[in-house]
């Protein structure tokens, strides 16, 4: 071979491995967008992270059907967090710094979405939270500063507490509580501490405190100490699979009292775990209930169905809003540029969201009404609306 060939030759792969480290990275040289999907797709929390996902997906599909933004389609990235915060971390290093995506919405569990802010403000990529409601996802629980890059499109813990135990004290009109907490959970914790006060606050006691860890199977040694303590509510501010089994273990065990607990309930899989018959005279704290009658809500219920063949769950929901909130910041910016995206989010006021007009405030939180839940047979009921 010549000289002169081979430099053509060498020319040639050069440019060839330029193309592909290029197309590569992030799809710099492609016309898409991309939004990184975090959630819950496997492990404990995996219903709701589905949810999420789904709804998303569905926000995405719907945009690009009517162009994209800013003349380009949306890239929808998935990453999984497999209910675990260290794997949430790792996600979303990977959708930031392999997969170069402009923002990332996603994250039911608070713990995750703690884990996940961390990796999102040291890459300066945009994130905005679906249903993580303990404060500390958005402000830094050491230093007391809101977090520049993290958001979230779902009310926070201390409103949802406070909800809660004023629809204990004053709807079903009990004074006496005796709490469990999942003590590995960031987002029990907090809500833990927010029922606790408000209760204590309005006049109520709390008779005991049981703790429990998540992935544990066996509650009936801590229920029988709540059982000696004769309370007249039992509230469990969990997540659906621990809080399933505390629920059946607890009827047949004989505590008959009511059951109240938060947004992590929320899934089809409670009435699995629990059985229908164990879940009647139980309550919940949600963000939003399929039963909402406004036309824009029974317009997304449908489409919904039509897309998955199911009814969505506030997390599908939620999924929604925060992908339609992030492509609408998009367009404000007229900008897929981190930076600008971050800008255009901290400046969202009266977002029409089906879960209620959403404006972040100057802690990059939502502030929108809460529901409460009954379960009946199995079914969630929507009960009432509590505006913040």
């Amino acid at each position: 071979m010549s000289k002169r060939n081979f430099r053509l030759s060498a020319l040639i792969v050069a440019v060839l491995l330029l193309t592909g480290i290029v197309s590569g990275c992030g799809g710099l040289a492609s016309n898409d967008i991309k939004i990184g999907l975090l959630n819950e797709m496997t492990g404990a929390n995996a219903t709701m992270g589905t949810s999420a996902a789904n709804g998303a997906k569905m926000a995405i599909k719907e945009a690009n059907a009517k162009g994209g933004v800013l003349g380009k389609q949306i890239q929808a990235v998935i990453g999984d967090n497999k209910s675990e915060p260290s794997e949430s971390a790792n996600a979303m290093t990977k959708l930031t710094t392999q997969d170069r995506v402009a923002a990332v919405t996603g994250v039911f569990a608070s713990s995750n979405a703690i884990a996940a802010s961390s990796v999102a403000e040291g890459s300066k990529v945009p994130f905005l939270a679906v249903g993580a409601t303990n404060p500390k996802v958005t402000v830094d629980d050491k230093t007391g500063k809101v977090k520049d890059y993290t958001f979230r499109v779902c009310f926070i813990d201390p409103f949802q507490g406070t909800v809660g135990a004023n629809f204990v004290l004053n709807t079903l009109n009990l004074k006496k509580a005796a709490i469990l907490v999942d003590n590995s959970s960031d987002y029990s914790k907090g809500l833990l501490a927010f029922f606790k006060e408000a209760f204590v606050k309005g006049g109520g006691s709390i008779v005991t405190e049981e703790a429990y860890l998540q992935k544990d199977q066996d509650f009936k040694a801590i229920l029988t100490k709540v059982k000696a303590a004769n309370p007249d509510v039992l509230y469990v501010p969990g997540y659906y699979e621990e809080v399933g089994k505390i629920v059946k273990q607890a009827r047949e065990l004989g505590i008959t009292v009511p059951v109240v607990g938060g947004d992590g309930w929320d899934s089809p899989k409670l009435a699995e775990v629990a059985g229908a018959a164990a879940l009647n005279n139980t309550y919940f704290t949600n963000h939003y209930s399929v039963d909402d009658t406004s036309p824009v809500s029974q317009a997304f219920v449908e489409a919904y169905k039509k897309e998955y063949g199911q009814a969505p769950d506030a997390m599908a929901v939620l999924g929604y809003d925060a992908a339609n909130v992030l492509i609408d910041a998009i367009k404000r910016a007229n900008s897929a540029e981190p930076g600008k995206i971050r800008e255009a989010l901290a400046q969202t006021k009266d977002y029409p969201a089906i879960t209620g007009a959403t404006t972040l405030n100057t802690t990059h939180d939502a502030v929108k009404s809460a529901v409460i839940i009954e379960m009946k047979e199995g079914k969630q009921v929507f009960k009432a609306t509590v505006k913040p």
